[in-house]
């Protein structure tokens, strides 16, 4: 398979993935929100971190599949690589995305949520790509 190709392929498996892990993060957002009656700005990096985690494993599993992690270790580093790159920018990135949305804006917390998780995507999939799930 050529490089471009599974270059797109790859994006496609994790905007796939990305799409299960943002309809979890709304989820749990409008949950947090409503039925428990936590504030926006409290509720969206509780949803960001679940959605996170729920990532990792589906990108490790389908998405990167191909490139394997040699052991619990390795699993373990991308894992702290995944936070530390992919968390930072969907945590901060998301939160500060919906605060300004929802608070400055006035827009609804759930539309604002799915614009800000499309605002961060790119990035995201780059820094997997070339960081997180490097080819050793």
């Amino acid at each position: 398979m050529s490089g471009a190709r599974q270059f797109c392929g790859r994006f496609g498996r994790f905007n796939l993935v990305g799409l299960v892990g943002a309809a979890l993060q709304v989820l749990l957002l409008d949950l947090l929100m409503k039925r428990w009656r936590l504030p926006n700005v409290m509720a969206t990096p509780i949803a960001v971190e679940i959605a996170l985690l729920h990532n990792f494993l589906w990108h490790e599993r389908f998405t990167w599949r191909d490139r394997e992690p040699t052991g619990l270790r390795q699993r373990g580093i991308r894992l702290w690589k995944f936070h530390a790159g992919n968390g930072l920018i969907s945590l901060a990135g998301n939160t500060a995305l919906t605060y300004c949305f929802v608070e400055k804006l006035k827009a609804p917390a759930v539309p604002s949520a799915l614009a800000a998780i499309a605002l961060c995507a790119p990035a995201n999939f780059l820094l997997s790509n070339h960081w997180i799930f490097k080819s050793q």
